[in-house]
């Protein structure tokens, strides 16, 4: 199996995504980008038909808002390109739905270090701040780290945005 794989964090509004969509339009397609919003307010779903209109004819957008796993197996044939944004929405997802999360980030592993497409994975770091002040945004936080870390440590290239400056960590 051949396959390349791309993990890509940063902070809110650090450029992530624009550095991620840059790199996947630079390879071959056919291009998938694997959705893990929920529009559950207006404002989200501004921000979601934002990145849409972002993405121009190459792009199939496909809904992964908790089969995320299932989607990278299914659409990740060799040759594709898969953007996935984001990690931290999709943990979110299945948090707020009591889902067993280690077993999903396991599945998710499973799936990215099977894929024989190239896979870029976009994620927020969310551990750089202030302690939160309430048990469920501190399990948050600490879920969210373990998961970028086993994400990461399966990818080829890992970069972490600042400010709209993507530095290449690996």
């Amino acid at each position: 199996m051949i396959h390349h794989s791309i993990y890509i964090s940063g902070g809110a509004r650090s450029g992530k995504s624009r550095f991620a969509q840059h790199l996947a339009e630079e390879r071959a397609g056919p291009h998938f980008f694997l959705a893990t919003a929920h529009a559950y307010d207006a404002e989200m779903a501004d921000r979601i038909q934002r990145h849409q209109d972002d993405r121009d004819q190459r792009w199939t957008s496909i809904e992964a808002p908790y089969a995320l796993a299932d989607a990278i197996r299914a659409h990740g044939q060799k040759g594709a390109t898969l953007l996935v944004d984001c990690i931290t929405l999709w943990l979110s997802n299945h948090m707020l739905a009591d889902n067993d999360v280690a077993w999903q980030r396991d599945d998710l592993c499973d799936a990215i270090r099977s894929c024989p497409a190239t896979l870029i994975i976009v994620s927020n770091e969310v551990g750089m701040g202030i302690v939160p002040e309430n048990a469920l945004a501190r399990h948050f936080r600490d879920e969210a780290g373990r998961t970028n870390q086993q994400i990461a440590a399966l990818c080829d290239e890992v970069f972490v945005t600042i400010s709209g400056i993507p530095l290449r960590l690996r």
